[in-house]
This record gives structure tokens, C-alpha cells and sequence, in this order.
């Protein structure tokens, strides 16, 4: 059954490909991403063409998630150029490169502002309508690194991803009587096919970064590598949209809660199994097991 989806950070990486495999699998996508009309203007007049040579029903809607504004008209335009939303999938995100202590707690901020108060300032805007159709899908793109392997030099993006991973949780419980559903899909270190280290930000106060530099130089350099070498034939990034359409195209109610998309298998997969299987355990005990699963849609 088709379902109109709005997905956000979808000029590139796992959001643009997302939106085009979700479009394939016959869904009508809204692939959100912010200065439609400036600086990615050429990606909107991309999706454009890719519906048009696919015959697929491929949108592109203006959406900053650092404004609660401009978040809350892409939800009203979606609504009334299709009357109803069935599918939210948070996949916006930005990645900083640096030793921690040369960020500011400015820069911290804005990371965890693009990375976990955006998808908040998202539900605000989408949740009422949601809760009054009594059915949904929240799909929150995630990351290994929150319970996996974490190599140096990219905490505040780790820490904000951890963040957001928490939100997920705390707001699958607290949906579920609403008949909304939470599936959080959680991709492994893929070190190409997306644009993440190539536009990741880096620490504004440089002088603490010799000191760094002396001992760790050349570390991303070397994870990268690394990295790579672990990475098993096959290991696309398109792999982490197949997961995407296969968990939107899963009938309602029957959906996983987490779903890994990690060749390399950092352990994320190993240690998430048993925090949630500690979450549903304690709900049970305290009689709250219903908030394990979506209410029957209204």
C-alpha cells in the first residue's frame, strides 16, 4: 500500500538514496532539505528529473530542521498536497571532525541542535496529526556508534547521535497508545557514498590542535583506512535504503524495533540487543509491557 513519507536531510547521502528506493518501491516521497531555491537548488532540479525519467512520485520540500518555522510549514505543505502523512523518517545530521576539546560548547550546542532538537522541532510539528489519524511511523536513522565502536576524534557528533537514540526510545513508549510505531534503523561506519566526512565541520579554536597533532596525527587518516580494509565486498550504502523500504513496506504493528545495517559489525547490534531486551524486561515488570507495541491503528 502507498504512503506518503517525508524524510529529512534528503539532498544527499542515506537520505537522497532513501527517498529514491522508497519512490521505486511506489510510495509518494517528500525529500526535505533546506535553501531549495539557493545552494540546492541543483539537487531539487535532480529529483526532479530522477521522477521523471523513473515515473515515480518523487517530491522536494524546503525544510531547515533548525527552525521550528520553516519545520512546521513543510509538515502543512505536505498536508495539504496530500491530506495525511504516514511515514517520518529522521535522517538529518551533521558530523564534526576534531579532538574534543577544541570544540567550544557553542559548537557542541549546534551539533546537538542539527542532530536531536531537530527531529524534536519535526515531531512537534507532525505528531498532532499523527495521533489524531491514531497511526504512523516514526523512522529514526541512527548510528553504530552509540553502542558500538567509537574511534577518537568525532565525539559531539557520537554524543548528539547517543542523544537522539534516547529520544527514539523514550518516544516509542509513549507513542505506542497513540497506534504510532517506532522502528530505528541504525547504519555502521560507511566510509563512502555519503558526504558526511566531506562536509563534517571542525573545531573553531585551533590552538589546542598541535598538542593533538604531535600524538595523533594522521588518526583520521588512519581510521579511515582502517576502516576500509574491514569492509566486506557488497558493503554499499544502498544497503541502508533497501532497510529503509523494507521496514516502510512492512505491515503495521509487525515492524522491528531496531534494525542494523553494519558489514563491519562494530558491536553495536550485540550490545543494543541487550538494552532493549533490559527495556522490554523492566516495562513488563512494572506492567507497562502494552507500550512495547503500537495500539491497533484507530
Amino acid at each position: 500500500m502507498s504512503k506518503t513519507i517525508l524524510i529529512t536531510g534528503a539532498g544527499s547521502g542515506f537520505g537522497a538514496l532513501s527517498a529514491r528506493a522508497l519512490a521505486r518501491a511506489g510510495h509518494t516521497v517528500y525529500a526535505a532539505m533546506r535553501a531549495t531555491a539557493g545552494r540546492n537548488a541543483a539537487r531539487v532540479a535532480e529529483a526532479a528529473r530522477y521522477a521523471g525519467e523513473h515515473g515515480v512520485d518523487l517530491r522536494t520540500v524546503e525544510l531547515d530542521v533548525l527552525s521550528q518555522e520553516s519545520v512546521t510549514a513543510a509538515v502543512e505543505t505536505v498536508l495539504a498536497e496530500t491530506g495525511a502523512i504516514d511515514v517520518v523518517v529522521h535522517n538529518a545530521g551533521h558530523m564534526v571532525l576534531g579532538p574534543a576539546e577544541a570544540f567550544t560548547p557553542e559548537e557542541l550546542a549546534a551539533v546537538y541542535d542539527t542532530n536531536v532538537l531537530g527531529s524534536q522541532r519535526l515531531n512537534r510539528a507532525v505528531l498532532p496529526h499523527l495521533r489524531e489519524r491514531g497511526q504512523g511511523l516514526l523512522l529514526w536513522i541512527g548510528s553504530s556508534s552509540t553502542r558500538g565502536g567509537t574511534p577518537p576524534y568525532l565525539a559531539p557528533y557520537f554524543a548528539a547521535k547517543a542523544a537522539a537514540d534516547a529520544l527514539a526510545v523514550s518516544y516509542a513508549a509513549e507513542l505506542a497508545r497513540f497506534g504510532i510505531e517506532t522502528t530505528l534503523v541504525i547504519p555502521g561506519a560507511f566510509t563512502s557514498g555519503t558526504d558526511h566526512f566531506a562536509n563534517a565541520g571542525h573545531p573553531a579554536d585551533r590552538s589546542v590542535v598541535p598538542a593533538y597533532d604531535e600524538r595523533y596525527g594522521g588518526l583520521m587518516e588512519q581510521v579511515g583506512e582502517r576502516l576500509a580494509a574491514l569492509q566486506p565486498p557488497g558493503a554499499d550504502v544502498s544497503l541502508v535504503a533497501d532497510a529503509v523500504v523494507q521496514v516502510v513496506d512492512t505491515p503495521d504493528g509487525k515492524r522491528p524495533f531496531r534494525v542494523h545495517v553494519d558489514p563491519i559489525d562494530d558491536g553495536s547490534a550485540e550490545v543494543s540487543e541487550v538494552a532493549d531486551r533490559v527495556r522490554a524486561r523492566f516495562l513488563a515488570r512494572i506492567g507497562l509491557e502494552d507500550l512495547l507495541t503500537p495500539a491497533p491503528a484507530a
